[in-house]
């Protein structure tokens, strides 16, 4: 919130971003301010006109489908005609020949390194830190600390369950002779490890040997004859055994192993968009600065914790001696890319010469690739001179090629080359995944990801088809027609259009951070569908799911799925409506409290205190990971039911106050939680959650954001008495 700006050409811009943009971003560019915000202003007001146009053509291509459903009312969908009448409006676009994507400039983390990549809110600098130092990650933390070592009768003790720790190690030791086998013996017998002649010599007593494939041992730290550390290589990845006698990891282990150290979150997106609360020119400031200071290296986050204070800063580069003898370093960080906002939304920090608030997403643009310019220089984060910026919720190739256009205004004002500022395609909406060959053809010099969002996805799918009859169940939904083609075709156009080795292709999150066990169990279906590489909630999850890296060769799995049948558009264009759906009551009702629970879960949290993401008790007191695209589907599921009859408006607000007193209960331990249940009709976050749902079938495209932002300036507002 500001009540203050500055004239600046033919824009006001609040105080916080105007003094930010000119004592912090551009220190130390070689950029003034009087030629950033000339630039700026006259690219804006250009691009402004546009965006705005871009979003009334959604606005009529909903009218006409609305149109076409209702006219259609009662008869069979038949997919030609459906098909002709999508073609007509434009919705749907002719499919031009086959063409490679012609990226420069990739980091190996994008095209050669296949790994896990974290997801984390850049409003929040202690989690911006933690994702980006999780590219190296303690394997024994890691299973000690998760589900995934069954519990002993010692585990609930706050002291180290040595029966545990043995499961640990010999976890550890398995997944050794898994991938980097030994010779003569397996490493549960090892007695020590050794460098001889630039080879590893692994010991068990008198007795020396060394890996099946020698290649896999790249380098070492310490001393020769018992070196500290030792780093191997499989599918690309790397990890380190580390070897301390006195570490207290170390007691139980005959060879002195004290933790195994894998290369785990290998890019993270740090968020601008779905997982973060900015509403105000205050919240986008806090987001640019932690960007910056990612971009700079010199971000730092102190906190306190059990009455201590620690800090959190970048890790440095991690140092070894080579094979040959020669100093070796790999990079200590997870590539770092920003997800700017789509085109929909505006924001209050600066107000154009028609008086109306900037489009949010043109700001992102210029704000975040300039705070990027201070990687250039030193190549901190990429070191091949790219600019990582993520973009969702683009509709269509009309939306993708006009990405391109604001990327090319952006490196002409920061005097960058063309093509410097790559894009990562967010498949999540339906008019996108469609026609998703020709959104990659607008951005073919800068694609550098494509990835498929699932509750996004069928959130669009939702409201795209909402007058076409009730939704079948949230859950029915992962085995209907649609999805399958959705997930099948987004691989496939990657791979035609010759993604494998240059760009990532990309699958959605792991949303159970409790839940390490299953996650490891099933996760592997993501690497067997084509992803080099997909989401996870936490550092310890990008480590476990990098586990999967080692077991399954992508590069090899693409070659092999390139062969397939691809998904059918038909398939792809199959609205999942109930035929004729005879659920119960009791059916019906526990539906939408399990919708309604997660929902009022997730807003009460976004409106009273501004938390855009973050785990969620559901109903059974699971937690899971919540953000506005969970919130999306949620919102968009109640509101299809109710408008279809399959509920009423009076049976969901009572579900929604019973799910509220549940809510509150679940938060009582919080001291910042405001309950809802006190006074409903007073509890800005309850009236929120409701409009949601209740207005949802009104909602561009369905999405969150316009009501959340409203609601949460609303609340930020009566704090200060305005």
């Amino acid at each position: 919130m500001t009540s203050k700006y500055h004239s600046v050409n033919r824009l006001k811009v609040s105080e916080e971003l105007f003094l930010f943009v000119n004592t912090e971003l551009l220190e130390g560019t070689n950029i003034s301010s009087e030629e950033f915000w000339k630039g700026f202003d006259e690219t804006i007001h250009e691009l402004a006109t546009k965006n705005k146009e871009l979003i009334e053509i959604r606005e009529n291509l909903q009218k006409k489908i609305n149109k076409w459903h209702i006219d259609n009312k009662g008869k069979e969908i038949k997919i030609d005609e459906y098909k002709k009448f999508l073609k007509d409006i434009g919705y749907l676009k002719n499919e031009g020949p086959d063409f490679k994507i012609e990226t420069k400039n990739v980091d190996e983390e994008i095209a050669s390194i296949a790994g896990p990549q974290l997801v984390v809110p850049i409003m929040n600098a202690r989690y911006a830190l933690n994702a980006a130092n999780a590219r190296w990650m303690s394997m024994y933390d890691s299973l000690y600390g998760t589900d995934v070592i069954e519990e002993s009768e010692d585990s609930t003790s706050q002291r180290y369950d040595p029966e545990r720790g043995e499961l640990v190690i010999r976890y550890g030791r398995e997944f050794l002779d898994k991938y980097f086998a030994l010779k003569d013996f397996s490493w549960k017998k090892i007695t020590g490890i050794a460098i001889q002649d630039g080879e590893l010599k692994v010991l068990k007593g008198a007795d020396v040997t060394n890996l099946k494939d020698k290649e896999k041992f790249i380098g070492h730290r310490g001393e020769t004859d018992s070196p500290s550390a030792i780093i191997l290589k499989n599918n690309n990845l790397h990890i380190e055994i580390l070897k301390n006698q006195r570490a207290f990891s170390a007691q139980q282990d005959h060879a002195g192993i004290s933790d195994i150290i894998l290369e785990s979150a290998i890019s993270t997106i740090c968020d601008n968009e779905d997982s973060v609360a900015a509403v105000d020119a205050a919240d986008k400031v806090l987001c640019y600065r932690n960007w910056l200071g990612l971009m700079k290296g010199n971000l730092v986050s102190q906190f306190e914790k059990e009455g201590k204070t620690f800090e959190r800063k970048l890790n440095p580069n991690r140092s070894y001696i080579s094979q040959d003898g020669k100093r070796l370093k790999l990079h200590g960080r997870s590539l770092l890319l920003i997800r700017n906002v789509g085109h929909l939304m505006t924001n209050p920090s600066i107000i154009l010469k028609d008086g109306s608030e900037i489009p949010e997403g043109l700001m992102d643009a210029f704000i975040t690739s300039a705070a990027a310019l201070h990687d250039l220089k030193k190549k901190g984060n990429s070191r091949t001179g790219s600019i990582y910026i993520v973009k969702p919720k683009m509709h269509g190739p009309d939306e993708t090629a006009f990405t391109n256009e604001i990327f090319t205004k952006v490196e002409k004002v920061l005097g960058l080359e063309k093509y410097t500022c790559k894009i990562g395609i967010m498949d999540e909406e339906r008019r996108t995944s469609s026609n998703l060959k020709e959104c990659i053809r607008s951005l073919k010099n800068r694609v550098f990801f494509i990835n498929t969002g699932f509750l996004d996805r069928t959130g669009d799918e939702m409201h795209t088809s909402m007058e076409a009859g009730p939704m079948i169940k949230k859950g029915d939904m992962k085995s209907s027609k649609w999805i399958d083609a959705y997930e099948n075709n987004n691989v496939d156009v990657g791979l035609s259009c010759g993604f494998s080795g240059i760009a990532q292709i990309g699958k959605g999150m792991w949303a159970m951070p409790d839940k390490m066990k299953d996650m490891l169990e099933q996760k592997t279906s993501h690497l067997k569908a084509g992803a080099n590489c997909a989401w996870v909630p936490s550092p310890t999850a990008a480590a476990l799911h990098a586990l999967h890296y080692h077991e399954i060769d992508i590069f090899y799995v693409q070659k092999q799925l390139i062969k397939r049948d691809k998904a059918k558009l038909d398939d792809l264009l199959n609205i999942p409506i109930a035929d004729r759906p005879n659920w119960s009551v009791d059916e019906i009702n526990k539906e939408i409290s399990n919708s309604a629970q997660t929902l009022l879960g997730y807003v009460v949290r976004w409106i009273d205190q501004g938390v855009g993401c973050s785990k969620v008790p559901d109903i059974n007191n699971i937690g899971l990971m919540e953000d506005r695209a969970t919130l999306r589907i949620s919102s968009q599921h109640i509101a299809n039911w109710v408008h279809h009859g399959v509920t009423t408006k009076i049976q969901v607000l009572e579900i929604m106050k019973q799910m509220a007193k549940i809510v509150d209960k679940q938060n009582e331990n919080d001291p910042k939680y405001i309950k809802m249940s006190d006074d409903y009709e007073r509890s800005v976050a309850f009236q929120t959650a409701c409009e949601l749902v209740f207005k949802g079938k009104e909602q561009p495209s369905g999405y969150t954001e316009p009501l959340l932002h409203f609601n949460r300036l609303k609340k930020k507002l009566s704090r200060i008495g305005i």
